[in-house]
């Protein structure tokens, strides 16, 4: 299937801000004369939805990090064969909240799994489908729990867990200095709004 379309990720910790920012995004896109579509991971699709439910429930604090990862990455095959590829074959601008760079810094850097492992894993959910651009909301992790209110499993899991899942976002930003833009997550909602619309019309141009 042919990739005509853009591929847009939102990443970052809890709390950072990034579905009011992606609400924007779209907003934007469309101004921009784009058809935009709005998805999330895990979920947007029916199989999706369902495994959220299960990662997500504060109620399965037994899950174990490698349960979690292959819940992820069945996810995430749904959503690209489902969602993803026949969107962009149609020319879509694509804008998902998460993708692979949540996997590499929450079970990776933060649940402590191998991070060559996990990349070749990777390559069977989403098969040779990357991002164009990568937006990541960089905020302390301190500050982004408070802001969320810890309500879901993810959020609650330890603050050690969440400092190393930002450091390496961090890292991954380092990396992919082409593809990933960061922005400061404690600027008003307004000033990250307009980074993202003067990188989104250049990257679009």
């Amino acid at each position: 299937m042919k990739r005509k379309g853009f591929f847009i990720t939102f990443e970052g910790g809890e709390g950072a801000g990034k579905s009011t920012q992606i609400q924007h995004a779209c907003t934007y896109l469309k101004k921009l004369g784009k058809k935009a579509v709005l998805l999330r991971e895990p979920g947007s699709t029916s199989i999706g939805e369902k495994i959220r439910q299960v990662l997500l429930d504060s109620q399965n604090q037994k899950m174990c990090v490698e349960t979690e990862l292959f819940l992820y990455l069945a996810a995430r095959a749904q959503l690209v064969r489902e969602m993803i590829l026949p969107e962009l074959a149609k020319g879509s601008v694509v804008v998902c909240d998460r993708f692979e760079d949540s996997t590499l810094a929450y079970q990776g850097h933060g649940g402590g799994i191998s991070l060559d492992l996990l990349k070749k894993v990777s390559v069977l959910a989403r098969g040779t489908l990357t991002p164009n651009l990568t937006f990541f909301l960089d905020l302390n992790p301190k500050e982004g729990l408070k802001r969320a209110g810890r309500r879901d499993r993810m959020e609650q899991k330890s603050i050690q867990f969440h400092e190393k899942l930002h450091q390496g976002y961090l890292l991954l930003a380092r990396q992919n200095l082409k593809r990933i833009i960061v922005l400061d997550a404690t600027e008003s909602i307004s000033e990250i709004q307009k980074k993202i619309e003067k990188e989104l019309s250049h990257a679009l141009a």
